[in-house]
């Protein structure tokens, strides 16, 4: 496992002390069980944290291990799933449960290179697991790190790399959990993208930024990290294969029907099918269509 490196920036005293009192209560944050906290940061990749504390209890507890999701079928998975989006999550959790299962005994790895081998964890979601799980001595870089940290050091053009490094060196042994909990608490409630509230900033007095009060523009809006603009969900592809999915939980469906639940014509509603069955999601059983599984 990769440890931190020496504290160049001394942000971990203030930003521990401010998170005594600053840190946001969700169900992810109450256990260190694997297992929940990978299913968590996956469901946290695409959707809002709220709508992820809603479903996860009852998630869980149709699938409180791996081993119980890589004996579930793809269709029950997805059935869960339904209402969290971009399903293709689902199929990924389902696969990494199946690999958990075959190569590591049912148990969710601590050494980061195997929670990387897993399908569905890119380097933050992996990274989220060592932490929050096993308090791995290393930091968890996403928008939120990313905006904190580059306003902090005024350093736009900062690389990915460069960026983890700086994070991986502030993290001070035995309080990774907490230290990266309360760095992205801060960016997600204080140093925000739009309206940043330095006032009340713990990192504020050393903070070479500071809400541009010592002129030049954000260092957080452009590089590394920086906001994209979002798609609009309505109307979008997403939006219609989110629609066949749930029609397709209870039970399956007329290829001539696609169109009607997709809200599509029936070309855009046939790609859309096609689009699902190409990805494993849905099954084309001659005119009717199933989820996979099922």
């Amino acid at each position: 496992m990769t440890t931190s490196g020496s504290s160049q920036l001394g942000i971990a005293k203030p930003l521990l002390a401010w998170s005594t009192e600053h840190l946001r209560s969700f169900p992810w944050r109450d256990t260190r069980d694997p297992w929940v906290v990978l299913v968590s940061e996956v469901m946290l990749q695409q959707t809002q944290a709220k709508r992820v504390a809603e479903r996860l209890p009852g998630f869980l507890a149709r699938f409180p291990t791996p081993g119980a999701m890589a004996s579930a079928t793809l269709g029950d998975v997805l059935e869960a799933w339904v209402g969290l989006g971009y399903n293709r999550r689902a199929q990924r959790l389902k696969a990494a449960a199946e690999l958990l299962v075959e190569r590591f005994g049912g148990e969710v790895p601590n050494a980061l290179d195997e929670l990387l081998s897993l399908p569905g964890l890119g380097p933050y979601t992996a990274r989220a697991v060592a932490v929050f799980a096993f308090d791995a001595p290393i930091g968890v870089v996403d928008t939120n790190t990313a905006r904190v940290f580059k306003r902090f050091s005024v350093d736009p053009a900062i690389r990915p790399r460069e960026l983890q490094e700086l994070v991986d060196a502030e993290v001070p042994p035995r309080a990774s959990w907490r230290f990266n909990s309360a760095l992205l608490d801060l960016g997600a409630t204080t140093c925000t993208a739009r309206v940043p509230r330095c006032d009340v900033c713990p990192l504020e007095p050393r903070c070479s930024w500071r809400g541009g009060a010592h002129g030049g523009e954000d260092p957080a809006a452009s590089g590394v990290h920086a906001p994209v603009a979002q798609v609009a969900f309505a109307g979008s592809s997403r939006e219609a294969r989110g629609r066949l999915v749930a029609a397709l939980v209870e039970g399956e469906l007329d290829v001539a029907s696609i169109a009607r639940v997709t809200g599509r014509s029936r070309e855009e509603a046939r790609e859309v099918a096609n689009g699902l069955v190409a990805d494993g999601l849905v099954e084309r059983h001659g005119r009717k269509l199933r989820l996979a599984g099922r």
